[in-house]
């Protein structure tokens, strides 16, 4: 990882639709070697994909909200194959400590989050706060 392609990865971090002619005009070389080093970083895995961040609350979410489960015996296995089938968890993460699982999830309402939790609660012991507001939304990541 060169300085070159650290600056290419801080272009495209801050938009990713941004033309390689552009990120050339900005790193100081060519586009088709900005297009010939992003491919590289793309087969290597460094750039993982390319994705649109919906507002939950533009598309009708009224609630989002971070779940922690503890599972219960034999439990975690099965939660970690349903988990994937929830359309309300954005995120989903096995983590360490007391809890197993920490979900970021967007609901309709509190109805909705009743609701969710109650299909949870089979699988373990649940804990849900609220997110009032993004402190930090979708930092860059910066290359070692």
């Amino acid at each position: 990882m060169d300085n070159l392609n650290r600056k290419i990865l801080k272009c495209l971090q801050e938009n990713s639709r941004m033309s390689n002619s552009e990120i050339g005009r900005r790193v100081g070389m060519s586009s088709p070697a900005v297009s010939e080093r992003i491919k590289k970083m793309e087969d290597a895995e460094i750039i993982e994909g390319y994705t649109t961040f919906v507002s939950p609350f533009k598309v009708g979410y009224q609630l989002k909200a971070l779940v922690t489960l503890r599972a219960f015996m034999g439990m975690l296995k099965p939660f970690l194959e349903k988990v994937k089938t929830y359309d309300e968890v954005v995120n989903c993460y096995r983590i360490t400590g007391n809890e197993n699982i920490v979900m970021e999830v967007v609901l309709k309402n509190q109805k909705h989050l009743e609701s969710f939790i109650d299909q949870l609660i089979t699988y373990g012991e649940t804990k849900t706060q609220i997110v009032l507001s993004h402190v930090v939304k979708h930092s860059q990541i910066k290359p070692l």
